[in-house]
């Protein structure tokens, strides 16, 4: 309320009357399994089949998780967690490599970015860099096409990642294992963090100094970052020999004052400048006098009478300048393997990726579910492929003893089961009987999606009916149950068993969803109920539809909490969750003619005693008529004879 204080008008916004709720999201799913390569320690969102195989690979021979996911895309899902399961003897593949130092130690690990064989298959080029290449370097990751075969030449493969002008120094910008840890989706890599190889900081000059020199020439220097001075090389105006030069730069230097009180005055006292031959040519070596990862040379212009051109000294005169951290940089290769390189020099050691060899039981899988446990915006739960009794029931139990029991899982029978027998089997097995998931049967035959055979492959349903899911649920209503004609799986060309009606008619009352090729329509869906015994949760999309109010009203009236107690709050609350409702309402998710057939919203003093609000609850009470599918449509013909034309 404002302030009263002058007569006028007095304008302040108000909230109004309803506070609108959302309906939460039914339709992405979470899959767990193994992949070829992705993080093991998480839960990563993917939007379409492209991004998965960015971050997870593609097709491998002992998952069906790659499937799941193409198969999901294809029928209809839009986006969706995935759950790398790794085995507990998985390796990461790393390479290490020794530094540029006069003695070499181990100068950088690269590792790829998570376990698996696929690691073996990286390349890495390490190069001087393009801005400064005494100080900084360049590193190109590729991967082979063939692990088996390595290429003539690095350019044979094109480059995945490029990462320019990386320092070896932890407080560069630059740093490369900060650049390459945030920005690589391949490696990562390490640098010792006690690794005393250091240099004197230098500035080698250019081949092929002109002689003699103009009088009175010089340049700027400055040691160890203390400042650019002056130096003047009187003395060497008519010196034929580079000796008599670097002695008269020498001299020169080691008059000069230091600028800060920081700087060791052992660069300037301990300086050298001196020649060395390259090839038929000579040329400057002008050296700090101080050995530190600080310690450094640099050279530039005189702003008149300048010598830089004439020595070769300054990087615009073809100088190049190495600070005393430079050495540590890992030493320069054209093909280096991570993982499966031998140790030759400059590598030190290799270790070889690995998937590993232990074998996975249903607790394996099960024991990944925690990583979603902190994620709220998924419904449905897969593990493609991982078809046992067991899993279905660790599954189902998982969804139904979440919090906020918002997520409901979609088990499939095994692959070789292809009987009425065999399912009914599988379904007499699951120990779990809540309503918090739904069994499939057969598997799916499809095109191989990995191009590895001609003929259609057999694959778990699973990928395809959460695709499914995620399809009837955007054009109908997650209270449309999704399954019937038009709930064709796409993709699909067979079954691995063709079912009959007395078959299905076996099958349906045991809580076993049948998937059905029909003439003229394809293999679909034709089954929507949960594995519970209990009739009021008999079908799917009656508790999918209760998942959905359940999380959209905890998620819509969060505002009411510490909100004042008593009416206005409970009046409030009827009125957000009631025209919540009546939209849904209207948009045909209840039974009823009527809203007050179909639903009812109460909070009032009847739900919320004295005793509850001394307590601080508020208790709102929620029922909706739910709409059950059509299972047995029953056509009643008779004959009727003997009518009177006319």
């Amino acid at each position: 309320m404002p302030t009263l204080s002058y007569p006028g008008v007095y304008v302040q916004e108000t909230a109004g009357g309803v506070r609108p709720l959302d309906t939460a999201s039914t339709s992405t799913a979470a899959f767990v399994g193994l992949s070829e390569t992705g993080p093991d320690t998480g839960a990563g969102l993917v939007t379409n089949w492209t991004d998965f195989q960015r971050v997870y690979g593609s097709f491998i021979a002992d998952s069906y998780l790659a499937h799941g996911v193409f198969q999901y895309f294809g029928n209809g899902g839009r986006q969706c967690y995935v759950v790398r399961v790794t085995r507990p003897d998985a390796a990461v593949a790393s390479v290490t490599v020794s530094n540029r130092a006069s003695v070499p130690v181990a100068g950088a690990t690269f590792s790829a970015k998570n376990k698996g064989d696929w690691g073996n298959t990286l390349l890495l080029q390490i190069e001087d860099a393009t801005l400064d290449p005494g100080n900084l370097f360049k590193l190109t990751v590729r991967r082979q096409t063939d692990a088996a075969v390595l290429p003539d030449s690095p350019q044979d493969l094109p480059a995945l990642e490029v990462f320019d002008n990386l320092s070896i120094d932890p407080a560069s910008s630059a740093y490369v294992v900060d650049v390459v840890g945030q920005a690589s989706g391949l490696i990562d890599v390490a640098v010792p963090s006690a690794n005393d190889a250091t240099q004197r900081g230098l500035h080698r000059g250019g081949p092929g100094p002109t002689l003699p020199l103009d009088t009175d020439l010089g340049f700027q220097i400055s040691l160890d970052g203390d400042g650019f001075q002056t130096v003047t090389l009187a003395t060497a105006g008519t010196a034929t020999a580079l000796a008599d030069v670097a002695s008269a730069i020498e001299t020169a230097v080691h008059a000069l004052v230091r600028r800060k009180a920081s700087t060791d005055p052992v660069a300037f006292s301990g300086f050298t400048c001196t020649t060395e031959t390259v090839g038929t040519q000579s040329r400057l070596v002008l050296q700090s006098g101080t050995k530190s990862a600080t310690s450094s040379v640099r050279v530039q212009p005189a702003a008149t009478h300048d010598a830089t051109a004439l020595l070769r000294i300054g990087e615009a005169a073809g100088g190049r300048s190495e600070d005393g951290i430079a050495v540590r940089r890992p030493a320069a290769v054209q093909l280096l393997q991570v993982g499966d390189s031998g140790i030759v020099a400059p590598v030190t050691a290799a270790t070889r990726g690995s998937d590993g060899v232990a074998v996975l039981t249903e607790t394996s899988f099960a024991d990944a579910f925690s990583r979603l446990d902190h994620i709220t915006d998924f419904s449905l739960l897969a593990v493609p492929g991982e078809s046992s009794p067991a899993m279905a029931d660790l599954g189902m139990a998982y969804c139904a003893n979440r919090p906020l029991q918002d997520v409901f899982y979609i088990a499939e029978t095994g692959r070789g089961d292809d009987s009425v027998a065999d399912a009914t089997a599988f379904r007499n097995k699951l120990t779990t009987s809540n309503s918090y998931g739904a069994l499939y049967f057969p598997w799916v035959r499809a095109l191989d999606p990995a191009g590895r055979s001609a003929d259609p492959v057999l694959l778990p349903p699973s990928g395809c009916v959460a695709g499914l899911y995620a399809r009837i649920d955007a054009a109908r209503g997650v209270w449309k149950a999704p399954a019937g004609t038009e709930a064709g799986l796409n993709g699909v060309v067979g079954l691995g068993a063709e079912l009959s009606d007395v078959d299905h008619g076996n099958l349906n009352p045991r809580g076993v969803d049948v998937l059905r090729r029909f003439p003229g329509v394809g293999v679909v869906a034709f089954g929507a109920r949960t594995v519970t015994a209990d009739p009021q949760w008999r079908y799917v999309p009656v508790r999918r539809t209760a998942i959905m109010l359940r999380v959209s009203i905890y998620n819509g009236i969060q505002w009411a909490v510490f909100e004042p107690n008593d009416e206005p709050l409970w009046a409030q609350l009827r009125l957000s969750i009631g025209s919540f409702m009546t939209t849904l309402f209207r948009q045909g998710a209840f039974q009823g003619a009527t809203p007050s057939q179909a639903f009812f919203v109460k909070c009032d003093a009847e739900t919320t005693t004295q005793a509850d609000i001394d307590a601080g609850v508020v208790n709102v009470l929620v029922g909706f008529a739910p709409l059950k599918p059509a299972e047995f449509v029953v056509v009643k013909i008779s004959q009727q004879a003997g009518l009177a034309s006319g």
